[in-house]
């Protein structure tokens, strides 16, 4: 399992703690390590699209349930989903197990900019004021 303070380079993140990693112009989704510690054990995702849907930047797409607490997951950016992580169904645990990697939710094809979302140094310093 990853440390909390675990950001990785290769993706850009919103204040929500998703990471969008880019996979030959689809957007992977996920959420951070430092969700998942905020969130304990997860016990169910339930995504609330399916491929072909539109999600628009901001607006939850399904939501993650823990022994702690149920939290919405939003979208990073607008477009179509392309791809639903339907592993995570029968195994939620993968978010706890994997969450930069196998704990994906959906991968979208972008329509609009991704420029609200932050580079890992931005993330870095949210993360380090959210642990205070």
């Amino acid at each position: 399992m990853a440390s909390a303070t675990d950001v990785k380079d290769d993706r850009r993140y919103t204040k929500d703690h998703e990471w969008a990693r880019d996979d030959q112009g689809d957007l992977v989704v996920g959420i951070t390590a430092f969700a998942v510690d905020q969130l304990g054990d997860i016990t169910l995702v339930n995504i609330d699209v399916k491929v072909g849907d539109t999600v628009t930047a901001g607006k939850a797409f399904g939501t993650i349930e823990s022994v702690k607490t149920l939290s919405d997951l939003f979208a990073p950016v607008t477009g179509k989903v392309v791809r639903v992580n339907k592993a995570l169904e029968d195994k939620p645990e993968l978010v706890n197990e994997d969450c930069w990697g196998e704990g994906w939710m959906v991968a979208i094809k972008p329509s609009g900019s991704d420029a609200e979302l932050m580079d890992a140094a931005g993330y870095k310093t949210l993360v380090a004021e959210s642990a205070h």
